[in-house]
This record gives structure tokens, sequence and C-alpha cells, in this order.
């Protein structure tokens, strides 16, 4: 996974998901669970990176940012229950795709 295009087309493969720009900044692509319309990705880009937060379970986020050098502390999130993935292809595409589907499990709707 390397471009916006790549991240927003996975997440949009997960059932009952929609992409948002809630913020009038096409830098900023949201997406979101559609019966809740909780956030589970944040897709922007920052210094030449395409960026995706996600929500991580807080026991695991230090694993993430220990594994990878490029799964760092959420840029404008809450540092304990989210990660930043720079895709600057040091992640493989099968991890950040966990980290993601995770997320969404974090945030869908209980039933």
């Amino acid at each position: 996974m390397k471009t916006r295009k790549d991240a927003i087309e996975f997440c949009l493969t997960i059932e009952n998901t929609y992409e948002d720009y809630p913020f009038n900044d096409i830098n900023w692509t949201i997406m979101r669970c559609k019966k809740n319309k909780k956030m589970f990705a944040a897709i922007f880009e920052r210094n030449g990176k395409v960026w995706i937060n996600v929500k991580c379970e807080p026991n695991l986020s230090d694993l993430w940012r220990n594994t990878y050098k490029s799964v760092i502390p959420a840029y404008h999130m809450n540092k304990k229950h989210w990660n930043s993935i720079i895709l600057d292809g040091t992640v493989p595409d099968a991890e950040i795709e966990n980290m993601i589907l995770d997320s969404f499990k974090l945030v869908k709707p209980k039933k």
C-alpha cells in the first residue's frame, strides 16, 4: 500500500464503510462506519508521504511502534489509542490491512 487511493480502496472493502471529507480540506480523508459514523481511519499527506491514523488497543500500540519504525504515535490524535502508519514501503501491506481492520473492529457498532 503506497498511495491514498490504495488506502481508501482497501478501507472501502470493509462492509458498511464510507469515505468523508468533514474538514473542508481535501488532504484529510476520514473513513467511517455507516451505522454509527465513527472514524476508523484518517488518511492524509504529510512531509511528502501518505499517513493513516488508526485506532489501536492500548496494549498493542507500543508493539506496533516497536515492530515498525514507520508506525508512530498518531499525529493529531490521542497517543494512547491511535497510531499513525507512514506509507513509506517499510510496513508490509498485510500488516497495514490488519491494523486498519483492528481499528474498524474497535469502532464498529456493537450490534
